[in-house]
């Protein structure tokens, strides 16, 4: 299972759906030999302690079973004492997600999480565990920024460890599926590595199951919705059972309780009265009941004139008591659009301060089509060290490269 992103919604009515979906979720794992977590446990890079104290609540859960006949083998990690001592019960293997990235010298969550002795935290690493004969090798690496991961998982070269089942668990983009073109992926599906009997990747929130040359490949979904597109409203939330008898069965298992999110695009051409298309359309949703209210997504389309804010304010505090109701508006023009588009995976991405800064200075020299006459990431580091005269000299004109003014290593 992947993508708790544990403290998601904090101080809103939502605040405790991602630990209600995990809950169910370790409930439905319990019966398990071994947990598998692919990334995005944490929605912050530095959680709350409030969310911390909820998360831990989830995540001992493991320990308070007996082992259930799995033996630790081998690891290309050097695991601590206290990671050893977590395997004398359900094991958790884990990666570290986006979201929890952190920068040089400082400890993400799933590291902390590790030096608790509650999962064994991979990060280009195997480990391999053993029950009744047979042996499966969990491959993992962690999340690292999506231009570097095809790079990084060259150079680790992860191979099958022969006499297991070997599954390589990934936390990345992974073209053709994106969660979010502002990194655009270095890895596809014809560049991830050979002889593997499955392959599972966190980091894209709705579900996948496909096979690359024979080799099951497995996107596993959130466990929350956090972005409110329409994509999540056509998915399940849950997770994924691996048996391995004498052939590997890989099944989806829902979960029942997660809050309902609708999507639905309404357009004001057409329409003979807005507000009674856009009352219909809520009161279609609202027909089953519903335990936690659900979030209802309403995309208008259509001219200015059309669309009536107070008649959307109307709807949404009358029906209040029953569905958390989202209007958006699409009325301004294309190019605003995008930018604002643009903005918002920023802010969903949760993005250090670097890496948006990396972001709109790539996006803006496309634009203006500077793209291709040199490093984006080189003028970034050219601009936050003051050169704003070189810059702009290269901009226009005047100064052909970077080099004549720098010497990068």
């Amino acid at each position: 299972m992947s993508d708790f992103h544990f403290g998601h919604g904090y101080n809103t009515e939502i605040e405790d759906d991602s630990f209600d979906a995990v809950e169910e979720a370790m409930q439905q794992a319990i019966d398990c030999d071994l947990i598998l977590i692919l990334g995005d446990v944490f929605d912050s890079r530095v959680p709350r302690t409030a969310i911390w104290s909820k998360a831990l609540h989830i995540l001992t859960k493991p320990l308070l079973k007996p082992n259930p006949g799995i033996k630790f083998v081998s690891s290309t990690k050097d695991l601590k004492e206290i990671s050893i001592r977590s395997l004398n019960h359900i094991p958790v293997v884990a990666l570290h997600g986006n979201h929890e990235r952190r920068g040089h010298g400082e400890v993400n969550t799933l590291t902390a999480l590790e030096n608790a002795g509650l999962l064994v935290h991979l990060h280009m690493e195997n480990i391999v565990f053993e029950k009744d004969g047979k042996k499966v090798a969990i491959h993992g690496m962690s999340s690292v920024p999506e231009r570097f991961a095809k790079n990084f998982l060259e150079q680790w070269n992860p191979q099958p460890v022969a006499g297991c089942t070997n599954i390589l668990l990934l936390h990345q983009n992974v073209d053709p599926y994106v969660f979010s073109p502002l990194e655009p992926p270095s890895l596809s599906l014809s560049t991830l590595p050979k002889g593997f009997d499955l392959i599972l990747n966190g980091h894209i929130h709705t579900t996948v199951q496909e096979k690359i040359n024979g080799t099951p490949f497995v996107i596993t979904g959130s466990t929350i919705i956090t972005q409110l597109k329409k994509e999540e409203a056509q998915f399940n939330k849950g997770l994924w059972k691996i048996h391995l008898d004498r052939e590997m069965k890989v099944e989806f298992i829902p979960l029942k309780n997660n809050r309902k999110f609708f999507y639905e695009d309404i357009f004001t051409q057409g329409a003979t009265s807005l507000r009674q298309t856009v009352e219909n359309k809520i009161q279609s949703l609202l027909n089953q009941p519903h335990s936690k209210r659900p979030i209802i997504k309403l995309r208008i389309v259509g001219k200015e004139s059309e669309v009536i804010d107070a008649d959307l304010r109307e709807l949404e505090k009358k029906y209040s008591d029953r569905a958390i109701i989202i209007f958006v508006k699409e009325l301004e023009s294309p190019e605003l659009a995008k930018k604002i588009e643009f903005l918002q995976n920023i802010r969903e991405q949760k993005l250090s301060v670097e890496e948006v800064g990396l972001s709109v200075l790539k996006k803006n020299l496309e634009e203006l089509q500077f793209a291709t006459v040199f490093d984006y990431e080189q003028a970034f580091h050219l601009l936050s060290e003051g050169g704003v005269d070189v810059m702009l000299n290269i901009l226009t004109g005047e100064q052909k490269t970077l080099m004549q003014s720098l010497k990068w290593k």
